[in-house]
């Protein structure tokens, strides 16, 4: 499993030289968008400039090159998802295209009704709005808020790891407690709401840039500011009800092939191959990368072992979680995450900085004695 890319690398800019039209060219799903942006703004939507019908190429009428000029960005090919700004309030959204009454729709919108929204366990993407197409009642848009992947910006300390575990096993409780799995809940489809990092905003395709696509943007710490992290993509869930007679399930897809249970012809239980998928992610995002995160091992080994009935449910796998949780210093939590693979002289390094910023974090003296005496000896271990 691929954690995804670390989030100090800057977008690449084309090293080649490419003609203007190159930039000036919509491809095929993108022309589809800009067929839609009237509609979609008659919806309160406004989609960048590129994605107007008369959009006339900046560069053009600026004369300046093209790989500088944010229309000359173009999203990521999902064909199905374009970002976007409610004119209302001027905040960033995703919209998806999606079959009119879909299971994804159904079970999203679902977890984001009257009364279950507003339950604090709830980690589901909030679904803003929901409305057919003027042409064509077959399709739908959602529109949701608009999120990052959870290590874009990368995670610096450890405790950054504990909440996103305590977030993210509290999330798979109230879901499962609503009938709800998963069956992907993979690095792609949990993200995070880090507006609050990014006060001046950020763009939605070269992430690391303000809005105007061209200012290097410096996000807040990640423990400074209110962090939320949040399941999407219910593409694979499936919704059973309390007294379905039967909890099993077919199926062989998702991101996850590590699954021991997937079949097309043994039925199986998909809550707990939700656990195993997020106990997974534990083990490949965290544990392979980290070596100072081995605390996780009781919790992850638990949840991917290869016998879905003797792995913990979502309770029973956060009951697990608390008992480790407690056990852990302020002085470990506050120690930024060490790559595996890092170099001894930039792991002296790093971690001497991080000492400094532990001591000016315990401001009080006598305490400070204390925490830099803790923190030698953890730096040793």
């Amino acid at each position: 499993m691929n954690p995804g890319p670390a989030a100090e690398e800057l977008p690449a800019r084309p090293t080649q030289p490419l003609t203007d039209d190159t930039f000036a060219r919509l491809n095929e799903w993108e022309c589809r968008w800009r067929d839609r942006q009237q509609f979609l703004e008659s919806r309160g939507y406004m989609l960048r400039p590129r994605y107007q019908p008369d959009w006339i190429p900046s560069w053009r009428v600026n004369k300046e090159s093209a790989i500088w000029c944010e229309d000359a960005i173009r999203a990521p090919l999902r064909e199905h998802l374009i970002d976007a700004k409610r004119i209302s309030s001027g905040t960033m959204v995703y919209i998806k295209r999606v079959k009119t009454n879909d299971n994804e729709s159904q079970i999203a919108t679902m977890l984001s009704s009257d009364g279950i929204c507003r339950d604090p366990r709830n980690h589901s993407v909030p679904v803003l709005d929901l409305f057919e197409d003027v042409e064509d009642p077959d399709v739908s848009y959602m529109v949701m808020p608009f999120l990052r992947l959870i290590d874009r910006p990368a995670l610096d300390l450890v405790e950054e790891v504990v909440e996103f575990i305590d977030q993210i096993l509290e999330g798979l409780i109230f879901m499962h407690e609503c009938g709800v799995a998963h069956r992907d809940c993979t690095y792609k489809n949990l993200m995070m709401d880090a507006s609050a990092m990014y006060p001046q905003g950020s763009h939605p395709i070269n992430d690391v840039f303000l809005p105007d696509a061209r200012t290097i943007a410096r996000p807040l710490p990640r423990t400074s500011v209110p962090m939320r992290y949040y399941f999407v993509d219910y593409g694979l869930s499936v919704h059973i009800h309390p007294d379905a007679p039967s909890k099993l399930v077919l199926g062989v897809l998702g991101r996850d092939q590590e699954v021991p249970e997937l079949s097309d012809e043994v039925p199986y239980d998909p809550f707990a191959v939700d656990i195993f998928i997020v106990g997974n992610l534990f083990r490949h995002m965290f544990f392979e990368q980290y070596s100072n995160v081995d605390f996780l091992v009781p919790l992850f080994e638990a949840m991917i072992q290869h016998d879905a009935v003797a792995r913990p449910n979502a309770k029973e796998a956060r009951q697990r979680w608390l008992a480790i949780r407690e056990t852990l210093f302020a002085v470990k939590t506050r120690w930024r995450l060490r790559p595996r693979r890092e170099p001894w002289q930039e792991t002296v390094f790093y971690d001497l900085y991080a000492l400094a910023r532990i001591s000016f974090f315990f401001r009080n003296f006598t305490m400070g004695t204390f925490v830099l005496i803790g923190a030698i000896c953890f730096v040793r271990s």
